[in-house]
């Protein structure tokens, strides 16, 4: 009996290590191959290896240096940062009057937000190509911001006043006993708490702004002020009919590590973020 129990849980364990070993290089591999290909020059792009060859610098010199890429990586930064900001700070202040504040069409504007943010990018490109030229905005990083906040907020208030909604409400109560105000209430009591969902959900707009392409595409002619996936869709070769791929594979390992360093970062943070809201009080 005891042997048959081992031969079980003996099973059950290799099932679940070789999923996890085959889900694991499936989501590697390809970044992985990456990395390889970004090493190789020359005739050695096109012939199969899993292996590296050579240490072949000179395509991400290529990508940073000759083609721009270090400076739209500037401007990725500098448009996910400000997005993500915008983003939380009025996210958190919006669940707030959702979760807390009692009015009329309390539960017809959350269903709205939820359908606002199913919309399609190309459904509203129109839309928001005639905003942008109407606020003065065209070629410029402030219209990518206002862009990627339009279709990042629904989605970060929604998520953060559902979180909202499962915090005691006596925490909020012998805060107003204390005297504290809205502000102070939403800054030392809520924010602390809700700091798991707030990485979370920044987390994901970070990542939105940073690998949105079609807006990028459209709002933005100038070299000097495109984002990192418009720069490498922009790479060209010695001539019309070749691709740069080592210098391509270069700039899009460039690209990945920002989003791997802050995943690794705070995937503690991130884990609990996608737990905790699943049980209340």
């Amino acid at each position: 009996m005891k042997t048959t129990l081992r031969q079980r849980n003996f099973a059950h364990k290799l099932v679940i290590y070789t999923g996890a070993t085959f889900a694991v290089l499936f989501c590697v591999f390809p970044f992985y191959y990456a990395i390889i290909t970004s090493l190789r020059t020359g005739q050695e792009l096109f012939l199969p290896a899993y292996l590296p060859s050579g240490w072949h610098w000179q395509n991400y010199v290529t990508a940073l240096v000759d083609n721009g890429i270090a400076r739209s990586l500037l401007n990725s930064v500098l448009v996910a940062t400000i997005t993500v900001g915008i983003c939380l700070l009025v996210s958190i202040t919006a669940s707030f009057a959702l979760a807390r504040v009692p009015f009329r069409g309390r539960k017809f504007l959350l269903f709205t937000i939820l359908c606002v943010s199913m919309f399609p990018q190309v459904a509203v490109l129109t839309g928001m190509f005639e905003l942008v030229r109407f606020l003065g905005l065209y070629d410029s990083l402030g219209a990518l911001v206002l862009s990627y906040t339009t279709f990042s907020l629904p989605f970060t208030v929604w998520v953060l006043t559902t979180f909202m909604k499962s915090i005691p409400i006596e925490l909020e109560e012998a805060a107003i006993v204390d005297g504290a105000k809205t502000w102070t209430i939403i800054r030392r009591v809520f924010a602390p708490i809700l700091a798991p969902a707030l990485v979370t959900t920044g987390l994901l707009a970070f990542i939105g702004a940073w690998n949105e392409f079609m807006f990028a595409l459209t709002f933005i002619i100038s070299g000097d002020k495109r984002t990192v996936p418009v720069a490498i869709s922009m790479f060209s070769g010695a001539s019309t009919f070749e691709l740069p791929w080592g210098s391509i594979m270069a700039a899009s390992v460039v690209v990945t590590l920002p989003i791997i360093v802050l995943v690794l970062i705070f995937q503690k943070r991130i884990v609990s973020g996608l737990t905790s809201g699943a049980i209340k009080g």
